[in-house]
């Protein structure tokens, strides 16, 4: 039957959509252009824009992939020129009176691999190429940087206007350097020049907005060019780039709806869900959370709660940067305190994952200490913690990515009808064929293994996870037991059920009603693996 009211089509007796969404929703269109004159979904960013247009003052912003970045700056290209049709019916149209015309430079640093320095120089030259074929160039054998200066002082004598720069992922290059120090130094010089030129020619711009993914301390963009407001964690700019619950509820009530009837949710259960899985960004300790708008609107496409946002880019520059930094996961899954100047900026050879971390996405603000201004940042949502700690699971351990959805529902399903047995024999499967040695610095690894298990297993039942000394290693709650587990890396299984009574780790759960079951789990140094097991 037809519901007008929705736009959709529902088969109530097969319980299924057949003609699920019939809105447009713009999932990889990054065009404002497009997604304008194609009637795509678009949740109205346009104050903003205005607002920051009436500055003259340089922006830059720093937000994770897929957030929205490449269309916020579409968007300032289509107001600068002009194109008022475009703004029809949004909030921009009340605002602006004038809507003069400015030349502008959209440079994209986004769509190439970046293998060697001359990667970087085609790609820049062939962009530059497009505007110097309008407005005319200097000598071609001049470096970009030059180029890029006598490009601005043409447009402004020639228009009368001064020119508008959008730098669309700025650090591109430096990212896909990540494990190449030469390659990135080089990359490094080079855009110091580039951009530098933006503090050089300030009498020609009028408007320069610049936006990536990581704010790279040693790049000159952020000393030279020391007139560059850095927004990305202004308050009132905290929303610029995403999608809040307000906007999720008033801008999507057809997908929402729909979702609703296809999974048998209230509108206020498809909202809540949503906002599980994909929101819990937050860019300022007081601003309002967002939502990834790749996901939401990839969620609202397919309807179904997936990892949508995760699959497009697995982090392994992230791995790399986490092994060689030794750095402890349990701390990062748990969450971690920091000062903002510990997170903010990434400095090549300091030994600190945290930042590159935080920037990519996989960690973000949910908590601040005012007296002491140090921030909580811990993962944003469902979907980003265990799409990150399932992509671990294969660096820690033997199991690969496609066999661990098999162990994790069996390890539940074991749990829950108290087959310990099986549980601690495929828990061994996790250690097989450990490559490594057994030393001081791979005993964490194995605790990080036992903890990576744990975690995963919250996706399907209540887990706790500890780290710290006087509680117990994990407890593991089903409808019918309580688990409470003590591993011994350098003891006997007798000693780790021991532990568990003199510590009184059942003593909480007691007044539950569920059955309490303690297990003493023994890791023999010798195998280099779960050697003995009791339980009682």
């Amino acid at each position: 039957m037809e519901d007008k009211n929705s736009n959709y089509l529902w088969n109530k007796s097969e319980k299924i959509m057949t003609n699920s969404i019939v809105r447009k929703l713009p999932i990889g269109i990054q065009t404002f252009e497009k997604i304008r004159e194609g009637n795509y979904v678009y949740v109205d960013k346009t104050e903003w824009v205005w607002r920051m247009a009436s500055l003259e003052t340089p922006f830059f912003l720093s937000r994770p992939r897929r957030f929205g970045k490449s269309l916020l700056l579409s968007t300032f290209e289509a107001y600068f020129k002009g194109r008022k049709d475009l703004f029809k019916g949004l909030a921009i149209e009340r605002l602006e009176q004038d809507w003069i015309e400015y030349p502008v430079i959209h440079l994209d640093l986004n769509a190439k691999k970046f293998d060697t320095g001359e990667d970087l120089i085609r790609l820049v030259d062939r962009q530059l190429l497009v505007y110097e074929a309008i407005y005319g160039s200097s000598d071609a054998d001049e470096t970009i940087d030059d180029r890029l200066f006598t490009l601005l002082r043409l447009i402004c004598e020639q228009t009368g206007k001064r020119v508008v720069v959008l730098v669309d992922e700025y650090d591109k290059p430096l990212l896909q350097s990540f494990d190449n120090e030469k390659l990135q130094e080089e990359y490094r010089l080079m855009l110091k020049a580039f951009y530098g030129v933006l503090k050089s020619a300030d009498r020609y711009l009028r408007f320069v907005f610049l936006t990536g993914v990581t704010k790279f301390s040693q790049v000159s963009v952020f000393s030279d060019l020391n007139q560059l407001n850095d927004i990305s964690m202004d308050w009132q700019f905290a929303t610029l780039c995403g999608i809040t619950r307000e906007e999720l509820a008033t801008n999507f009530v057809p997908e929402i709806e729909a979702f609703g009837k296809k999974n048998n949710w209230s509108f206020a259960e498809v909202v809540e869900r949503m906002e599980r899985n994909y929101d819990g960004y937050h860019f300022h300790q007081d601003g309002v959370g967002v939502s990834n708008p790749f996901s939401v609107l990839n969620a609202f496409n397919k309807l179904e709660l997936e990892s949508y946002w995760f699959q497009t880019g697995t982090p392994t520059f992230l791995v790399s940067l986490l092994r060689k930094s030794n750095y402890d996961l349990r701390l990062l899954i748990d969450g971690i305190e920091a000062p903002a100047a510990s997170f903010t900026e990434y400095r090549v050879n300091a030994n600190n994952p945290i930042p590159l971390i935080y920037q990519s996405g996989y960690l973000t603000i949910k908590d601040y200490d005012r007296e002491f201004r140090n921030y909580l940042l811990e993962f944003p949502n469902e979907e980003v913690k265990y799409g990150f700690i399932n992509f671990l699971v294969p660096y820690y351990t033997s199991i690969s990515k496609e066999e661990q959805s098999f162990y994790i529902g069996k390890f539940v399903q074991e749990l829950r009808t108290k087959d310990i047995d099986a549980f601690l024999s495929r828990l061994q499967a996790f250690f097989a064929d450990f490559p490594y040695e057994l030393n001081d610095k791979t005993e964490r690894h194995y605790q990080v293994v036992f903890y990576l298990v744990f975690k995963l297993m919250g996706q399907f039942t209540e887990v706790e996870v500890r780290s710290a000394k006087g509680r117990a290693d994990a407890v593991v709650k089903t409808p019918n037991y309580i688990y409470v587990f003590e591993f011994k890396l350098n003891g006997t299984v007798e000693e780790a059920l021991r532990q568990i009574d003199d510590k009184g780790y059942l003593i909480p759960y007691q007044a539950d009603g569920r059955k309490l079951i303690k297990v003493g789990v023994e890791f023999s140094a010798i195998e280099r693996n779960i050697s003995r097991w009791l339980y009682f």
